[in-house]
């Protein structure tokens, strides 16, 4: 819940909110950051990665465990 407006997503009146009221669809495993609907993520054993974590430097053996 957001500390300003007290409402979750935020109130599109809030300084908060999300640009464009895009929806959030998922959360990177890796960092917590929101994945926004049309952005591109990968699937990976199971659990959401955003792309700047895969490209990041993950190694497979990183990704696996």
């Amino acid at each position: 819940m957001c500390s300003i407006c007290l409402q979750y997503p935020c109130d599109v009146r809030c300084p908060n909110a999300r640009p464009n009221h895009k929806r959030v669809i998922k959360i990177c495993y890796e960092c917590g950051e929101e994945i926004d609907e049309g952005e591109e993520y990968y699937a990976l054993n199971g659990e959401d990665w955003c792309v700047p974590c895969v490209k990041d430097g993950l190694t497979i053996a990183e990704i696996e465990t």
